[in-house]
């Protein structure tokens, strides 16, 4: 649930600014909040399973991205 609460802080400040940064960091939370769902909805055991690791992989990779986009545009 914090992580929609998140995801939707962020969509709310990129409506206003229309910072890519905000809607990078919106949709890295909106795919941890998927990461959890998909790991207590098929049960997974380990959270080192390739199903659930790759959401958060790519979650923390995008916010990585925007990080590093946002400081080459400046």
């Amino acid at each position: 649930m914090g992580f929609l609460v998140i995801s939707l802080f962020f969509l709310r400040f990129w409506q206003k600014s229309r910072d890519r940064l905000f809607i990078f960091f919106s949709l890295a939370f909106l795919l941890l909040l998927i990461e959890r769902i998909v790991r207590h909805s098929f049960e997974v055991g380990s959270e080192w399973q390739p199903a659930t690791y790759c959401f958060r992989l790519v979650g923390y990779g995008l916010i990585l991205f925007a990080v590093i986009d946002k400081n080459r545009r400046a």
